[in-house]
């Protein structure tokens, strides 16, 4: 039964993981300082996402003090988020999904 339960689990943290939604990771970090389409703190995700590829900004997202120079920045202000590589992945595509908006 035990087991069971374990094996139950483990399918369902699988299946969640995989669903990650970049939105939920942008309301859990980033909304505090970035929003979607206007100006905020930072940049907006649409002029972030016409600007950089996704493994640029996801350099960004990993090490903001390591890149602010590399984009043309004279500082940055980002914080380094402890992001696991599928949070990583799922910001990204949510910032690049407002490309061209």
């Amino acid at each position: 039964m035990k087991k069971e339960i374990l094996i139950a689990l483990s399918i369902a943290s699988i299946l969640s993981a995989k669903d990650l939604d970049g939105k939920q990771v942008f309301e859990t970090y980033c909304w505090g300082c970035h929003h979607q389409t206007a100006v905020a703190f930072g940049p907006p995700f649409n002029e972030i996402a016409s600007k950089r590829t996704k493994d640029e900004i996801e350099a960004y997202i990993i090490e903001p003090k390591a890149m602010y120079k590399a984009f043309g920045y004279k500082r940055t202000v980002m914080t380094q988020f402890k992001l696991n590589n599928k949070e990583i992945d799922a910001l990204s595509k949510y910032i690049l999904s407002y490309k061209g908006k």
